[in-house]
C-alpha cells in the first residue's frame, strides 16, 4: 500500500486546548441572565446543562453560525434565527479576549506528532472551521518547543511558528456546505496536491470524523473528551486519546495504527 503523502489537521482540539468552548458557554450564560432573562424559563438551560458533551455534539468543528443555532435549538431557545447572531458576536468578542490573553495552550503530543509527520516528507495542512485559527497558530512558536522537547529537526528555524509550518492553511475560509460535508478537507488536499485517499485526517469531533470519511480520507480521531466512543461511532479508522500513540513507522506504509 502506498504511504501518505498529505495530513490534515483540524486546529481547535487537536492541536490547540482553545477557549472556544468557554466563551460558547460564557456567551450563553450571559445573555441568559441578562438579555434573554425573561425567555430563560422558557428554555431547558441553567448554569450547568452546558456541558463539555453538549459542546462537542453540538458546536465542536461547525462554522460559527452553524454551532450557534444548533446550541439555541438543543436549548429550545424561542425564536433562534432572530437571536443567532447577538449569540455568534458576543462568542467572538470574547473568544478573542481569551485568545489575546493567553488563555490557551498546544498540546504537546499534537506538536510532537506534527513535527514527526512533516520530517517524514508529507505534507500538512491546517483546516478548521474557525476564523480565529490563525491567532492560535502565528503564536504558538515550534522551534521553542522543539528544543525544550529534545527533538532535533534540521529544517526548524529560528521563530519558526506553527503557521509558518504548514504547506497550507485553509482555516477560516466561507465554505458554502461545513462539516460534516467534506469540502473543506477536499480543498486542502487539492491545495496539498494529493487524492483524498493518500491523505488522512486529524480530528477531535464527529462531525470532523464524518467529513473525512465522507471525502474518502482516512480519519484518525483524537478523543481529548472521553468521547471515544462517539469518534469510534462516526467511523474514524483509528481512535487515540493521545497522538503519541500512533506508529509513525507505519504512515509511510499508509496505515494508520498504534504504536
Amino acid at each position: 500500500m502506498p504511504g501518505f503523502r498529505g495530513a490534515i489537521f483540524d486546529v481547535d482540539g487537536v492541536l490547540v486546548d482553545s477557549p472556544h468552548e468557554a466563551a460558547w458557554r460564557d456567551a450563553f450564560q450571559e445573555l441568559m441572565q441578562g438579555e434573554w432573562a425573561d425567555i430563560a424559563d422558557q428554555t431547558s438551560w441553567n448554569p450547568d446543562a452546558f456541558t463539555s458533551q453538549v459542546y462537542q455534539q453540538e458546536l465542536s468543528g461547525k462554522p460559527r453560525m452553524e454551532g450557534a443555532i444548533a446550541a439555541l435549538r438543543h436549548f429550545g431557545v424561542p425564536e433562534p434565527e432572530t437571536r443567532v447572531d447577538a449569540y455568534a458576536e458576543r462568542k467572538q468578542e470574547m473568544v478573542v479576549e481569551l485568545i489575546e490573553a493567553g488563555k490557551f495552550s498546544a498540546y504537546p503530543d499534537a506538536l510532537r506528532f506534527l513535527l514527526a509527520v512533516k520530517d517524514a516528507g508529507i505534507g500538512v495542512a491546517a483546516a478548521s472551521s474557525s476564523k480565529n485559527a490563525g491567532l492560535f497558530l502565528r503564536q504558538i512558536r515550534l522551534d521553542e518547543f522543539a528544543e525544550q522537547d529534545g527533538l532535533q529537526y534540521g529544517w526548524i528555524e529560528p521563530g519558526l511558528t506553527l503557521l509558518a509550518a504548514f504547506d497550507a492553511d485553509i482555516s477560516g475560509r466561507h465554505f458554502e456546505r461545513g462539516k460534516p460535508h467534506p469540502e473543506i478537507f477536499l480543498t486542502a488536499a487539492q491545495e496539498l496536491g494529493v487524492e483524498p485517499q493518500a491523505a488522512f485526517v486529524v480530528e477531535d469531533a464527529v462531525s470532523g470524523v464524518q467529513a473525512a470519511k465522507a471525502g474518502e480520507f482516512a480519519a484518525l480521531g483524537v478523543a481529548r473528551h472521553d468521547d471515544e466512543a462517539l469518534l469510534s461511532a462516526a467511523d474514524a479508522d483509528i481512535v487515540v486519546t493521545t497522538l503519541d500513540a500512533i506508529d509513525l513507522a507505519r504512515l509511510t506504509e499508509g496505515r494508520l495504527v498504534s504504536a
